[in-house]
């Protein structure tokens, strides 16, 4: 360890030793496409990427990650076929890298292989699918999905879909209508975790109605904390214990600091007016927002902002349901003290600090994401033991 570090983050780099973090939602599938096409030469993330990058491989060994679920998201711009090819593409550069370092990567499709990845010193990549509109209202496209490793999907992402209200759009079903519900199911039967983050708060009650199997969170924190519509209300988080699901709190500085959510909005507003998306992450989009962050200086996160949800978090729903997932490489703005993947131990130090025992800690790392996992594959044993593939079609369920 570095002598005079202090006596928390030495501990917590011990302990993220013992117990890695296994982390939700990385979005480095997307920032490769977005800015080298997929050429994996001119992104060789074996070495030092922070000029371009939240994430390399010595950055997640330092940070202490043995587990992460790469996003294969694709944007809600491209639909139908578009959207379903442009998934199978972002699959594709998740398998070329592990591919490229078995040394540090390694595939995983079970909570077992995610295991036997960490006792050989690997980090199990898994994958989860960033919104529904990756499907094209297909069952059939879904179980593809599945069979090629994805294993947990996000109903939605920003915008709403046919058969599911977003967090972000305005609500045009009440949550999930017939169709969406049997996605959920046919998730549930085939052992793919159903993505409660990114949708609205009555299709997070709609799924946890319908569903079989415990659900996930992947980047998402406490409305009641910061009442930003990405996060989990309270009623929500109280239905984990009995649904035996994950919330994996997330760093986006916009969702989890208040003072942030309306410089955000002012920020958004400038990237629309030079015809930009708000979350353009290009060279031009960076651009544009770091000469507005020098004009508005941005209000800054920290890890204590990120563990005054997880204390709120564990109050509602338990020691048993909480986990991370930091959406590097998503976002444009990250904590000053979680910059990039590096930082995974100034959080663990900070909770060590609030006196988080370290058997909890353990549990918040690693033990409820292999366990959430495993609870899914269980229940779909017990599903497909009594039900076949769905071939339910929207037109059939919605009219």
């Amino acid at each position: 360890m570095t002598t005079g570090m202090r006596p928390a983050l030495e501990r917590a780099h011990e302990l993220l030793a013992e117990h890695p973090v296994v982390d939700g939602h990385n979005d480095l599938p997307w920032a490769l496409r977005e800015q080298v096409g997929y050429d994996l030469d001119r992104r060789d993330i074996a070495e030092d990427q922070h000029a371009h990058l939240h994430t390399d491989l010595p950055r997640l060994r330092q940070g202490g990650v043995g587990g992460q679920f790469w996003s294969v998201y694709v944007t809600a711009e491209l639909a139908g076929d578009r959207a379903v090819s442009a998934t199978m593409e972002q699959i594709d550069v998740v398998r070329r890298l592990v591919d490229r370092y078995p040394d540090v990567l390694r595939l995983a499709f079970t909570a077992e292989e995610m295991e036997a990845a960490r006792a050989d010193g690997r980090i199990a990549s898994l994958m989860g699918a960033e919104g529904g509109h990756s499907i094209d209202n297909s069952l059939a496209t879904l179980r593809a999905l599945h069979r090629l490793g994805v294993r947990y999907m996000t109903l939605t992402h920003n915008d709403n879909l046919a058969w599911a209200d977003s967090a972000t759009d305005e609500p045009v079903h009440g949550g999930l209508t017939r169709f969406g519900e049997e996605v959920v199911r046919e998730m549930n039967r085939l052992g793919m975790l159903v993505d409660l983050s990114h949708v609205s708060a009555d299709t997070m009650r709609d799924a946890l109605r319908v569903t079989e199997a415990p659900v996930l969170f992947s980047h998402s924190s406490a409305r009641a904390v910061c009442d930003h519509p990405r996060n989990i209300p309270d009623d929500v988080l109280a239905q984990l214990p009995a649904n035996g699901g994950v919330a994996m709190a997330t760093f986006v500085p916009k969702f989890i600091l208040p003072a942030a959510v309306e410089w955000t909005s002012r920020a958004d507003e400038n990237m629309r007016a030079h015809g930009l998306r708000p979350l353009d992450l290009s060279a031009r989009g960076k651009q544009v927002q770091a000469a507005f962050e020098e004009a508005h200086p941005r209000p800054s996160a920290t890890a204590s902002t990120v563990a005054d949800h997880l204390d709120h978090m564990r109050e509602v729903a338990g020691i048993d349901h909480l986990g991370i997932g930091g959406d590097y490489d998503g976002t444009a703005f990250t904590p000053t003290d979680l910059a990039d993947v590096a930082g995974y131990p100034n959080l663990v130090a900070e909770l060590l600090d609030r006196r988080w025992s370290e058997a909890d800690l353990a549990k918040l790392t690693w033990g409820n994401a292999v366990r959430v996992l495993r609870d899914a594959e269980a229940a779909a044993r017990d599903l497909r033991a009594r039900r076949g593939p769905s071939i339910a079609t929207i037109e059939q369920l919605d009219g």
